[in-house]
C-alpha cells in the first residue's frame, strides 16, 4: 500500500465502468487521495446496455465509488482537448481542494475510422487521434504544471502512453503516432519538471479488458462477422501472445499508477514502463 493521505489527485478520461481511468480513481481513493474524475459529456452514451441496467451512471457512479470509501470526490466533464474547458477544469479543482498533487492523463481518443490502412486513412480521422491524445495530454499538462510550479512541493503526473508508443501497429498508424508522441512528451517534460521536484513518467499498457475494445472490435468486424465475436476472438488471440497468458485488466495499470503517484517513485522520471504481460519488453 502507498499513503495518499492529504493528497489531491485529478484522473481524465474516468467515466468508463471497465475503463482504466475508472480503475486508477478508485486505486488511488483507496490509497487515501482525494479523486477529481472528468471525462467528456459523450461518454454518457456510451454506457453498455447491461451496464446501465446494473445502475452504472457514468462519471456520477465514479464520484459516488469514490465517497463511499471515505474520501472527497469531484466529477466535472470537460474536452480535453479544448484550452478553455481544460482552465475551467483545473479551476473549479482548485476551487474545491486548493491544489492539485497527482495528474493522471488517461483520457483517450475513441477507436474508429482512425483503424485503417494509411492510404485510407482520412485527414480529419487522423486529426481527432493528435486532437485529444496529444494535445489533451498537452494542454491539462500545462495547466496542472503551472499550478504545481507556482504553489510549491512537487507534484506527480503520469501520462497513459501504450505499447503502440513503443512498436507501430499495421492499421493503428494515428493511434501510434499519437502515443509515440506522449513518450516524447513524457520525456521533454521530465527534464524541464526535474527542478520543481515534479515526475513525470508515462504507462504503457498492452491490451487492455476495457470499452475501448468494444470500439476496436466495432471498428475491425469483418462484414458478416458480430462485434462480439470478433471481440472474443481478438482478446483470445491476443492473450495467447501474451506470455503470461491474458489481456491486462484495469487493475494491473492502477497498481502502477499508485506507486508512481506515491513518494516511493521520487527518484524515478522520464520513464515509459509497460504493463503487458510481457507482450512489451522494451
Amino acid at each position: 500500500m502507498y499513503d495518499l493521505s492529504g493528497k489531491v489527485a485529478l484522473v481524465t478520461g474516468a467515466g468508463g465502468r471497465h475503463g482504466i481511468g475508472r480503475s486508477i480513481a478508485v486505486r488511488l481513493a483507496d490509497e487515501g487521495a482525494d479523486v477529481v474524475v472528468t471525462d467528456v459529456e459523450a461518454s454518457m452514451t456510451a454506457i453498455r446496455p447491461e451496464d446501465r441496467q446494473a445502475g452504472w451512471a457514468g462519471l456520477p457512479s465514479v464520484v459516488e465509488e469514490i465517497e463511499s470509501k471515505g474520501r472527497q470526490s469531484l466529477g466535472l466533464f470537460s474536452d480535453v482537448s479544448d484550452g478553455v474547458q481544460v482552465a475551467d477544469m483545473v479551476a473549479k479543482t482548485l476551487d474545491q481542494f486548493g491544489k492539485i498533487d497527482i495528474l493522471v492523463n488517461n483520457a483517450g481518443s475513441r477507436p474508429g475510422k482512425d483503424r485503417v490502412p494509411v492510404l485510407e486513412l482520412e485527414e480529419e480521422a487522423f486529426d481527432e487521434v493528435q486532437r485529444v491524445n496529444v494535445r489533451g495530454t498537452y494542454l491539462v499538462s500545462r495547466a496542472v504544471a503551472t499550478h504545481m510550479v507556482n504553489r510549491g512541493g512537487g507534484g506527480k503526473i503520469i501520462n497513459i502512453s501504450s505499447g503502440a508508443g513503443k512498436k507501430g501497429i499495421a492499421r493503428y498508424a494515428a493511434y501510434c503516432a499519437s502515443k509515440f508522441a506522449v513518450i516524447g512528451f513524457t520525456q521533454a517534460m521530465a527534464q524541464e519538471m526535474a527542478e520543481h521536484k515534479i515526475n513525470v513518467n508515462a504507462i504503457c499498457p498492452g491490451l487492455v479488458d476495457t470499452e475501448r475494445v468494444d470500439f476496436i472490435a466495432s471498428a475491425l468486424a469483418p462484414v458478416g462477422e458480430s462485434s462480439e465475436e470478433f471481440r472474443a476472438g481478438m482478446v483470445q488471440e491476443r492473450a495467447f501472445r501474451v506470455p503470461m497468458g491474458r489481456i491486462a485488466q484495469g487493475d494491473d495499470i492502477a497498481r502502477l499508477a499508485a506507486f508512481l503517484a506515491s513518494a516511493e517513485s521520487d527518484y524515478m522520471t522520464g520513464l515509459s514502463i509497460s504493463v503487458s504481460g510481457g507482450s512489451e519488453m522494451n
